[in-house]
C-alpha cells in the first residue's frame, strides 16, 4: 500500500467518484484504486523544524558550554570530552535509526553530531597549538560532516557540511582583502559545483540531488543578485590557487555533470554558467550608481541589465521548479527577484523616483512580478 498526503487521497476520492459516476469505472474498481492508497501519518513539517531547530540548539549550546569553562580543563580532557559527545550521538542516531525510531527524532540527533564534530575539528586543533581562525579549519568541518552525510544518507548532516563549505569558499577567498568580485567569483562558482554534483546525483541519490540543487540556485543567484548591485565593485583583487581551484573543480564537475545528467540538469548548468558569466560582467563594469543625484545612462543601463539577468535566471529556475517539480526553487527565484528590483530602485532610481513615488511604483513593480510568476508557473503547471 502506498502512503500520500491527506489531500492527494481526498483528490484522488473526488476523482474516483466522478469516474464512478461517468461510468468510466465501476464500483469494485473504485474499491480497488482507492484499496493501494493510505493517508500519510508522517509527523507535521512543524514538527521536523521544531526538531530540527531544537538539535541546532542543543549543539551550540555544548560548543558554548565546552568554551564557557575551557580554561578549568587540560587540552586533553577538553578533546576527549568533545569527542565522547560526538561519538555518543553518531553512534546513538544510527541505533535509534536501525530501531525505527520517529525520523525527526533520529534527524535531530544527526545533525547534532554533525556540528559537533565542527566542535571536535576546533577544540584539537586549539590542542595542538594550531590557530583558531583559520578556514582551513571549517573546511575540515565540512568535509567530516559530508562524509558523515554519505555514510548514512541523512539530509541534514550534508546541509551543515553544505553550509560549512560555503563559509570555508567565502572565508578563503576573501581572506587577503574584501572585493565584490572575488565574493561573486567564489560563491557563484560553489554555486555551480553544487548544481553539477546534483546532477550526477540524480539517478544514485535523488534526496541529495534535490540538496545539492537546491543549494546551488540558491548561491547562484545570490551571487547574481549582489553582482547586479551597483556600489559592488571588482577592486584590486587578484584571484589565488584557492580560488582558482575551484574554478577548476566546478569546470569539471559540471563536464561531468553535463555528460552524465539529464536534459533538464544541463539546462540547470547552463543557467548556473550564464548566470554566473553575467554577474562577474556586471561587477567589472563598475558603475557609480551610489544614492545620489549623479545618475547617468550607464547607471541606468547596468541597473537595467542587472534586473534583467536576474530576472532570467529567476524565471529559468522558477520553471525549473514547476517541471520538477520543487516548490523551493520557485520561492527562491521570486525572492532573488524581489530583493534585486528592491536593491536597484534605492541606489539606482531613488533620485529620479522620490519619496512616495518611489514606494508607489516599486510596489506596482513588484505586484506585477509576483502576479505575472505566479500566473506563469501555474500554466505551464497546467501544460504539463
Amino acid at each position: 500500500m502506498t502512503t500520500i498526503s491527506s489531500a492527494r487521497l481526498e483528490w484522488l476520492e473526488d476523482q474516483v467518484r466522478l469516474w464512478q459516476g461517468d461510468g468510466t469505472i465501476d464500483a469494485r474498481q473504485s474499491e480497488a484504486i482507492l484499496g493501494r492508497y493510505a493517508a500519510s501519518t508522517r509527523r507535521l513539517p512543524v514538527v521536523r523544524l521544531l526538531t530540527a531547530i531544537g538539535g541546532l540548539f542543543v549543539g551550540v549550546g555544548v560548543i558554548w558550554l565546552v568554551a564557557a569553562n575551557i580554561e578549568s580543563l587540560s587540552p586533553t580532557v577538553r578533546v576527549v570530552a568533545v569527542a565522547f559527545v560526538w561519538l555518543a550521538a553518531l553512534v546513538g542516531a544510527e541505533v535509534l535509526a536501525s530501531r525505527s525510531a520517529p525520523p525527526p527524532l533520529v534527524g535531530t540527533v544527526r545533525l547534532l553530531a554533525a556540528l559537533l564534530v565542527g566542535a571536535l575539528v576546533f577544540q584539537s586543533a586549539q590542542t595542538l597549538q594550531v590557530p583558531a581562525y583559520e578556514p582551513l579549519l571549517v573546511g575540515c568541518w565540512a568535509a567530516a560532516a559530508l562524509v558523515h552525510a554519505y555514510a548514512v544518507e541523512a539530509l541534514l548532516p550534508l546541509l551543515v557540511g553544505v553550509t560549512a563549505g560555503t563559509v570555508y569558499v567565502l572565508w578563503a577567498s576573501l581572506e587577503t582583502a574584501w572585493s565584490g568580485l572575488a565574493f561573486v567569483v567564489s560563491l557563484g562558482g560553489y554555486g555551480l559545483a553544487a548544481l553539477a554534483v546534483a546532477a550526477l546525483h540524480a539517478r544514485w541519490l535523488p534526496a541529495f540531488a534535490t540538496a545539492w540543487r537546491e543549494v546551488g540556485a540558491l548561491l547562484v543567484l545570490v551571487a547574481v543578485t549582489v553582482g547586479a548591485f551597483p556600489p559592488v565593485v571588482a577592486e584590486d583583487w587578484e584571484p589565488g590557487a584557492g580560488t582558482w581551484g575551484l574554478l577548476a573543480a566546478a569546470g569539471l564537475l559540471g563536464a561531468a555533470g553535463l555528460a552524465r545528467g539529464t536534459a533538464l540538469d544541463r539546462a540547470e548548468l547552463g543557467i548556473g554558467a550564464a548566470a554566473l558569466a553575467g554577474s562577474v560582467g556586471l561587477v567589472l563594469w563598475e558603475a557609480s550608481a551610489d544614492g545620489t543625484a549623479d545618475l547617468n545612462g550607464a547607471d541606468v543601463t547596468h541597473a537595467v541589465l542587472g534586473i534583467t539577468l536576474c530576472a532570467g535566471a529567476a524565471i529559468a529556475l522558477a520553471v525549473d521548479g514547476t517541471v520538477r517539480p520543487s516548490g523551493r526553487l520557485t520561492v527562491l527565484a521570486t525572492a532573488a527577484l524581489v530583493v534585486v528590483t528592491t536593491l536597484q530602485a534605492f541606489t539606482v532610481f531613488a533620485p529620479v523616483l522620490e519619496g512616495a513615488w518611489l514606494f508607489l511604483v516599486l510596489g506596482v513593480v513588484l505586484v506585477g512580478t509576483g502576479l505575472a510568476v505566479d500566473r506563469g508557473r501555474r500554466r505551464l503547471a497546467e501544460a504539463l
